[in-house]
């Protein structure tokens, strides 16, 4: 992976991490995931370790719970 992913849920929380990681490591250096709207990446969003969101998955593996938001049970339908 060369790139950041950062998943979230769409809560003002989560708009507001996206905004701050954004403008922390740029839109080019970020893969922005919208789990709420795009329900099929949730089984990879767990695989790499994610358990809330919103959450950053760097380029290197490690997951960054950022201030949360939502589990990732509440984000599945």
């Amino acid at each position: 992976m060369s790139k950041s992913i950062f998943y979230h849920a769409g809560c003002p929380v989560c708009v507001t991490a996206e905004q701050d990681i954004v403008n922390l490591i740029g839109a080019s250096n970020v893969d922005i995931i919208h789990l709420g709207e795009e329900q099929s990446i949730i089984t990879n969003a767990e695989k790499a370790g994610v358990q809330s969101v919103p959450a950053l998955v760097t380029p290197n593996g490690n997951v960054l719970h950022i201030n949360f938001g939502a589990s990732l049970s509440d984000v599945k339908k």
